[in-house]
C-alpha cells in the first residue's frame, strides 16, 4: 500500500554547534544555500509532493524560525512548536503529534538538503510504505558523501531491511536526515527528551523498519566548508 502523507515535520531545533560561527546569531535552517534557506527547501519538497500542513520546531533562536514561517508566502502551510527544553528528535515528533496525525508522516532533519534522482526521494519513501513496518528511512552511500561520515550508520539487504552498524564493522549508509514514519513508533517511549534512535532499535528488533537508498545528490551539511562546496552546484 502507497502511503499519501498529508502532514510532516522539520526538525529545526538543533543548536548546530559544528557549523558556527554562521550559527552563532541564528538556527541552522535559516542558513542559505542556493539564495534559499533549508528551511525553505526542505518545505517547497514537501510541497511537491502534496504535503498540506508542516510541523516546524525550535529552540535555539527559536523568535527568527517563527518569524521566518510567518513571512512565507508560499504552501505548505505550517505550524510552529518552539521547545522551552530540547526534546531531541524523537521527543520533538511527539510534542507534534496533535499536529501531525494519526496517519503515516514525513520528517526531514533541519539540514537536510538534496537532489532528486529519476524519482523524487519523498514519493520513493511513500511507495516503499506498508502497514506492517513503523518507518522507512532513507540512506545515502558513504562513497557518495563529500566529508566526515565515520563509519557509516546501517548495511541494508535487497529487502530493504536496515541492520545497525555493529562494532568496529564499516557501513555502506549513512541516514539522510529523511523518513516517513507511523506515530506508533513513538507508542511507549519515555517522557520529555529521547532520540529517535531509541524507537528506531525497537523497531529494528520487531522486524518493522525498513529503508530506500537515495538515487540523486544528498549534502553533508556539518560544518561552514561543506555548506560552501554545496554552494558550488547549480542551484538556478
Amino acid at each position: 500500500m502507497i502511503a499519501k502523507p498529508r502532514t510532516a515535520m522539520v526538525l529545526a531545533a538543533g543548536l548546530a554547534t559544528r557549523m558556527r560561527p554562521l550559527t552563532d546569531h541564528t538556527a541552522k535552517p535559516l542558513l542559505t544555500l542556493g539564495g534559499q534557506t533549508l528551511l525553505d527547501h526542505a518545505l517547497d519538497r514537501l510541497h511537491e509532493v502534496g504535503v498540506k500542513t508542516v510541523a516546524v520546531n525550535a529552540f535555539w533562536q527559536a523568535d527568527k524560525v517563527a518569524a521566518h514561517l510567518a513571512a512565507r508566502a508560499n504552501p505548505p502551510g505550517t505550524v510552529f512548536k518552539q521547545e522551552s527544553t530540547l526534546l531531541d528528535t524523537g521527543g520533538g515528533v511527539r510534542n507534534a503529534l496533535d499536529v501531525l496525525g494519526p496517519d503515516p508522516f514525513y520528517v526531514i532533519n533541519g539540514d537536510a538538503v538534496w537532489l532528486d534522482g529519476p524519482s523524487p526521494a519523498l514519493g520513493r519513501l511513500a511507495q516503499a510504505w506498508n502497514d506492517d513496518i513503523d518507518a522507512v528511512l532513507l540512506l545515502q552511500r558513504t562513497v557518495a558523501i563529500q566529508g566526515e561520515v565515520g563509519r557509516g550508520d546501517f548495511t541494508l539487504d535487497p529487502q530493504g531491511i536496515p541492520r545497525r552498524r555493529q562494532e568496529r564493522e564499516i557501513a555502506p549508509y549513512l541516514f539522510a536526515g529523511v523518513q516517513l514514519m507511523h506515530p506508533r513508533l513513538l507508542d511507549g517511549m519515555p517522557d520529555g527528551a529521547f532520540s529517535t534512535n531509541l524507537a528506531w532499535n525497537r523497531a529494528l528488533d520487531a522486524g518493522r523498519l525498513r529503508a530506500v537508498v537515495h538515487d540523486g545528490h544528498w549534502f553533508h551539511l556539518s560544518t561552514p566548508p561543506d555548506l560552501a562546496e554545496a554552494e558550488r552546484w547549480p542551484w538556478h
